[in-house]
This record gives structure tokens, sequence and C-alpha cells, in this order.
């Protein structure tokens, strides 16, 4: 297999606006064929609204998290812009990177060290395997749009160690309207809304969405609700514990509360021990969080351990997707195929409760930003290589209209090695499915996998697949898609099930109310762009419409 050669620099015009994916402000540049690794209701809720100025009541220890958390990402910020706007700079911070990567391997191996033995007990960034692990996380953004979104998590008192913005309020899953709303249109969604925000959702306002890590929720729940108590639900009558025992006991242990309004801005904020996100990240106990940050996110403030588990998440999301694809496939593909994942045994998909385009809207006007995440992943494995010649242009990989090929090693030791570099619970459940179908009876199991752990430890430590594990990968590729398939579905049913179910609990009957009906008009928007579409195409054809006439 011929790799093909990826441009060293990119670049984009500076100051362009682009409140859409596409970034504002010079593009990544990076040797990308030579880094291993770039390190780099019915009626609206009530709401009340709060000032646009950092809380002058945080203090003491919470007040120096949040600080430390904050100064933190100000730091990866500033390592992910030097790469951009410094070609030099962004070639030194690569090979830097392969350097850090690759220091200490005493066994040949595609693995990186740290992701074979992560050392998930880090507190600081420095402690990370190299300077600029996972810059390949934050995405390029309007900075006017992230100073807007930085601001949100300072109206929280409590501290907030980690928190991304997502969703199609952040990153538009639509062409661009050209329309312009009325000021009635803007305010019935976000009563004072900044002109960034307004840039940003091109036309159609829409409420925002962020995930808050914290370390202790009943702590942090009991500080939020004596500051934002008209943010939850009844539920808060019972107290800080009962709030935290829904959230941790129930579904895939996030609490959200929708249809709040900070800074002007409607938001819903869900939030989520740091622990159980960690865990969701590295082992995939229910994908519900691991599964939103395989899509692009605006990260807003990083933690080092949970920018550690989510290169791993990244990396695992891409394996699946390269076990679920044939040996030839395109980056949209590939993108489509990552974002998919976590919506397989998602109860909503089946619902007329979410649009039935959204994967395809999603990586069809992010392609840029999905490219940002997992190119850099992709020139780590060697079962992987682009197949076609050096794309034309210095901005390249921000043109949302390059798809470009690629194709995969169907060898069955590299294919079992993927298999074996699965997350752990995600894993423990494909093996069990195998089990089940060649028949093993569980003893035998049993013993297989210990003698295949005594039999070669560093192979096993090191994550190399072994004959079990060739078994699977050997397996015909139809059946093997469906045990994954079924497997993802295992995985997500029953926490996204769960989850949903706890929604007017948390968040009370009306808000529930206005958050389905929404979903469902997305719904019917989706499907009616899906019979549109079907008609254009048969016209095109020359196929009749229903009550029409074949064209000549």
């Amino acid at each position: 297999m011929v790799r093909g050669p990826i441009p060293a620099a990119a670049w984009l015009p500076q100051g362009r606006l682009a409140p859409r994916s596409r970034p504002l402000c010079p593009a990544l540049a990076i040797s990308l064929s030579a880094s291993p690794i770039f390190p780099l209701n019915l009626t609206p809720v009530p709401a009340r609204q709060y000032g646009t100025n950092r809380s002058s009541d945080n203090s003491g220890a919470d007040e120096k998290e949040a600080r430390e958390s904050a100064k933190d990402d100000a730091i990866a910020d500033s390592a992910a812009d030097a790469a951009r706007k410094d070609t030099t700079s962004a070639q030194a911070l690569a090979s830097e990177a392969t350097s850090s990567s690759t220091a200490g391997s005493s066994v040949v191996s595609d693995v990186q060290d740290w992701e074979y033995n992560p050392n998930l007990k880090i507190e600081s960034f420095k402690d990370l395997p190299h300077a600029n692990f996972g810059v390949n996380q934050h995405i390029p953004f309007d900075q006017e749009f992230k100073d807007v979104l930085k601001a949100i998590p300072w109206q929280f008192r409590a501290p907030i160690r980690y928190a991304f913005a997502y969703g199609s309020g952040v990153f538009p899953q639509s062409k661009p309207s050209g329309r312009i709303p009325t000021a009635e249109e803007i305010r019935a969604v976000h009563p004072k809304a900044p002109p960034a925000v307004q840039r940003a959702q091109d036309g159609t306002p829409k409420m925002i969405d962020f995930i808050f890590g914290v370390s202790h929720t009943q702590h942090w729940h009991s500080l939020n609700m004596k500051q934002h108590r008209d943010h939850y639900s009844s539920l808060a009558s019972l107290g800080s514990g009962a709030v935290s025992y829904v959230q941790d006991k129930m579904g895939a242990g996030v609490y959200f509360n929708p249809y709040v309004v900070v800074n002007g801005i409607l938001i819903k904020y869900g939030v989520v021990q740091l622990g159980t996100l960690e865990k969701d990240l590295t082992q995939w106990d229910t994908l519900y969080l691991a599964g939103r940050l395989h899509k692009p996110v605006k990260i807003l403030r990083d933690d080092p351990k949970i920018r550690l588990a989510n290169q791993m998440n990244l990396l695992s999301a891409l394996r699946t997707a390269l076990l679920l694809l044939p040996p030839n496939f395109t980056e949209e593909e590939l993108y489509a195929t990552i974002a998919g994942i976590s919506y397989l045994g998602d109860p909503r998909m089946a619902l007329p409760t979410e649009n039935p385009r959204k994967v395809k809207n999603i990586v069809g006007h992010n392609m840029a930003n999905f490219r940002r995440l997992y190119l850099p992943l992709i020139e780590t494995l060697p079962n992987v290589a682009f197949t076609d010649s050096n794309p034309s242009g210095q901005d390249w990989i921000w043109d949302e209209t390059k798809n470009l090929k690629l194709a995969q090693d169907m060898d069955p030791v590299k294919r079992g090695n993927m298999v074996r570099r699965l997350p752990k619970a995600f894993r423990s459940r494909l093996y069990f499915q195998y089990q089940k179908k060649l028949a093993m009876p569980a003893d035998e199991f049993d013993k297989m996998m210990e003698e295949s752990e005594k039999e070669d430890a560093v192979a096993f430590k090191r994550r190399e697949g072994g004959g079990f594990e060739r078994r699977i990968a050997q397996d015909d590729p139809a059946e093997l898609r469906n045990y994954i398939r079924t497997v993802i579905k295992q995985t997500i049913g029953w926490p996204a099930t769960t989850q949903s179910l706890k929604g007017p609990l948390t968040s009370g009957f009306r808000r529930t109310w206005r958050y389905l009906r929404e979903k469902m008009d997305k719904y019917r928007q989706g499907r009616e762009a899906e019979k549109a579409k079907a008609a254009e195409k048969g016209a095109a054809d020359g196929i009749p419409s229903e009550g029409g006439e074949k064209k000549p």
C-alpha cells in the first residue's frame, strides 16, 4: 500500500469571518505525513438572567480550581494558535511530537507508549506524554464566538474543571440560509444574544449545549442550587443529595438543565463527574459522552486526565470505524461511520424525535473539523493510508469539498491488533458475542484468555492481538460488522433510554415537553428534506413524481 503524501502546511487568509465549521484564522500547519500523532413546552420557560462579568463571589479553593483550569486551557489554545500561525513552529512541534511519542519504546509496535500504559493519575499538563499532546482536540474557532462561549462557565460559582460546547448551536449542520432573522425571532430563543452568536448561528437561533465536568457532584449541585435554583426542577427541593443520586445512579451519569438563560443566551448544560467521563472515554461503558466527543466540540476548559482519556477515545473510534468499513473507502464514509457510532443504539433515532439525516448533516458540513480531529491519528496507524495523490492548494485541509480516498490493510494480524485495542468494556462485550458464536464453554474461554496473557506478557500488555482476536478479525466482514453493531447497540441502548426517561424528573415536564416538540419538528424537517431531495433526483432521472408525468 502506498501512503499518499500530505502537505506540510495549510493556510487560510487572515481575518475571514466564518461562523460555520471553517476556522477564521490561519489554518493548522502540520507535517501530517511525518507525525505519528499531532500533539500538538408550550411556552418558553422563564429563566433568570445573569451578568457578563465574572462573579466576584468566587473565592478560596473553588475559585483557584476554576482559574487553574482556565489557565491550562489558555496554554492549549496558545499552542494551537502557534501551530496555525507559523509553519516553522508547526513543523518543530510535529518533530517534537514524533520524538516524544516514540521515546522509550523497546518493542517495535504501532501502538504508542502512552496508549498501552496510560498514566491516568496525572495532575498537570506537564505530565502528558509530550508538550503538545492532544492539541488536535482543540478546534480552530471564531475568536469572538469562542470568547462568548468561554464566558458562560464563569457565571457558575460552583467549580467547573472541564467544559465543552457541542451540537448544532455551535457547529451548524446545514448550509447557510442567507436569511436574516428578525429581532423577535432572535429574542424568542436568545433574549439578548451577542452579535457573535447571531453570526455563528447564521439566521437560525438555537439553544447552545454544554457539558460541565466536575470533581464532586453533590458538592457542585449544592453550590449551584444556591446560586441558580431556577435552573432546576422540583427535584431540587429534596436537596443536592437527591439530585446527585439521580445523576449518578440513573442513566449515563449526566444531569441536564435545559432552557436556562445565561448572559442573554439560551443554553442547556449537562453535569458529569470527571471520573464518570474518564471511564466512558477509556472503556466505553455507556458511550453516551464518549460518542459526543467523537464529533467536533469546542473545549472551553481543559483537564489533563480528560485530554489523555479523550485521545484514547478518538483512536478507539477510528479503529472501530475501520473494522466496520471495507478495504477502500472515502474520508466522508470514514467520518460518517465514526459519527454514527453513538447513534446506532440511541432510542431517539428509532422515534420521530430526531432528524433522520443527522449523521449526514454533521459530517457534510464539518469535514474540515473532522480532519482536524482525525488526520493526525490516521497517520499513527500502519494499516490505513490515503491513496489519493497530493491534493492541490495549500488550504485543502479546510476545503469542505475535498473527499479523499483511503485504503486499509485487511491482514488478520493487524486487524486482530485493532480488536485487542478496543476499549475494555466494549471489547469484553464483543468477546462474549464471539464466545457464543463459536459455542465455546465459559471455562474454556476463561482458560484461553488466561493462557494468552501468560503466553506473551509483553505482547498482551502492549495490547497485541492473539489467536482469538485473529479469529474475530478473520470472520466474514459482514458478520463482523453485524456483531460490532450489536455490541454498540447493547452499550448505548439502556443508558441512553434511561437517560431520556429521567428527563421529566430532572428537567420538569414542561421543559421536557418543549424539548420533545423541538426534536419532533427537526424530525419532520429532515423527512421533508429527504422527500424533496428524492423528488429532485427523480426529476433529474426522468422519474415521475406522485401524481406527475414522466419527463420526455
